[in-house]
């Protein structure tokens, strides 16, 4: 049962569509700011594809460096969206409904912005022969069993499929923009709207719509990240990727930094938008008891990995685990990584005060994801990074500034796409405000009569 509020419906259009209709203060600086970082960063990205590769802080042996890092952590992230609509929308978790689309949002922004930093890493994106079955300008057949040619299939069909999931949730609230606005708004949001008129043929046609693609996106969610994971267990000549709990590894750290940025953009949300009637501290609560127990079975596979390697009694896999736990700087980094990533949030997150706490929940999702991003950059460059018997291969990898810019640059990229998406279609949507309400009935708890939810009717 679910504490809520009555709220009209003359409520909720008012005050969610307030950013499509009434553009807020603070928006147009952002965006500009925003803008600004964008067009440097792209600017950064031409400078890289001209001059090559040297200008970052790539060298032998460690060829995969913050790019793939970056890369490997935004695909992570865009797992939020599945999770929280597809997953939720299956279940008839009811407190998903403020955040489904936020959540699909960053689904879609989040793939991307990861398909980007493949190529830049490629050098000469042109070239890429293994994007496509067959190179015309080489006559270079790509590997079919490599995961370099499964990753840009399974990311292109994910990215295809959360695309249609985010845009058949919005037909609804695409109507309610046309009725509402005039001129070139009216034309725009009509277009788009398909003809969606309410009757309840086409609400009929939504649901079952939204229900298929929940379910056949499961898979997919699934296969996404372990197709990535395999960029490195098949990789059997590098130490510490040649394991084989990397799929489920990397699935679980995905729903973990996904459900984790979720929360950050709810956070946002609710204070730039002043949405507090309809993002509530129950919301956070909610997301904060799924994040611990994704956190626990995250923690659970990474002493994983540490068992596999101490199990296995190889040299060099013992030498590699004693750099990441014993070296410097390496052994700071590894405690930064586990502080962050859970020993930090999760035990905040058992308090009940600390889980509705707005402020708290962002800084502590903050948290998560520099530890995801950590590990991330723990799994792909130490393993490069440990000398070898080759002595010409002994070279050591700081990553340029470039680099750093360049994942500062990913973030305010998402963000910018965010903003744009929010000045011209609603972050919450409307019909589910709306058919919560209608699922709303009055309990009795002792003397008290509460509004709450008793269970989702079909």
């Amino acid at each position: 049962m679910q504490q809520r509020r009555d709220l009209s419906q003359t409520h909720t259009n008012r005050v969610l569509l307030n950013s499509q209709l009434n553009t807020p203060s603070w928006w147009l600086p952002t965006v500009i700011l925003l803008g600004i970082v964008v067009i440097i960063g792209w600017v950064v990205i031409g400078f890289i594809l001209n001059k090559g590769l040297g200008v970052t802080g790539l060298s032998r042996p460690v060829f995969w460096g913050l790019m793939i890092v970056t890369f490997v952590f935004w695909v992570g992230i865009s797992h939020a969206g599945i999770m929280i609509s597809a997953i939720l929308r299956l279940t008839q978790a009811e407190w998903r409904r403020p955040v489904t689309r936020a959540a699909e949002l960053l689904t879609v922004f989040s793939l991307l912005t990861a398909l980007l930093f493949p190529l830049i890493h490629e050098g000469r994106p042109w070239r890429a022969y293994w994007y496509a079955p067959y190179d015309f300008a080489r006559g270079i057949f790509p590997s079919v069993r490599s995961p370099l040619v499964w990753d840009p299939s399974a990311i292109g069909t994910y990215l295809t499929g959360s695309t249609l999931f985010l845009y058949v949730a919005l037909l609804p609230d695409l109507g309610n923009l046309r009725d509402r606005t005039t001129g070139w708004q009216k034309v725009f949001y009509t277009m788009l709207a398909l003809g969606w008129r309410g009757n309840p043929r086409q609400w009929k046609l939504q649901t079952i719509g939204g229900i298929l693609l929940s379910a056949l996106m499961l898979p997919i969610f699934v296969s996404v990240h372990s197709i990535v994971s395999w960029d490195f267990a098949v990789t059997t000549g590098v130490e510490g990727w040649h394991s084989t709990i990397f799929a489920p590894y990397f699935v679980i750290g995905a729903v973990h930094s996904g459900v984790s940025a979720v929360v950050t953009m709810m956070a946002l949300m609710r204070w730039l938008w002043k949405w507090g009637d309809f993002i509530r501290p129950e919301h956070f609560d909610a997301l904060a008891r799924l994040l611990i127990v994704v956190a626990t079975g995250w923690l659970g596979f990474t002493f994983l990995e540490l068992i596999f390697a101490l199990y296995t009694l190889e040299g060099p896999e013992l030498a590699l685990r004693e750099m990441q736990i014993f070296s410097w700087p390496w052994n700071v980094w590894f405690i930064v990584f586990l502080l962050t990533g859970y020993f930090i949030p999760v035990p905040l997150w058992l308090f009940k005060k600390v889980r509705n706490n707005i402020a708290m929940m962002f800084w502590t999702s903050i948290l998560v994801n520099i530890g995801m991003w950590l590990e991330r950059f723990f799994i792909v460059v130490p393993g490069l990074a440990r000398k070898t018997p080759f002595t010409f291969a002994w070279e050591s990898y700081k990553p340029s500034p470039i680099e750093w810019f360049l994942l500062g640059w990913s973030v305010a990229w998402v963000s910018f796409l965010m903003l744009l998406f929010a000045r011209f279609f609603p972050l919450v949507p409307l019909f589910e405000q709306k058919e919560s309400q209608v699922f709303t009935t009055n309990v009795k708890i002792g003397r008290a009569s509460v509004p709450a939810i008793i269970r989702e009717q079909e």
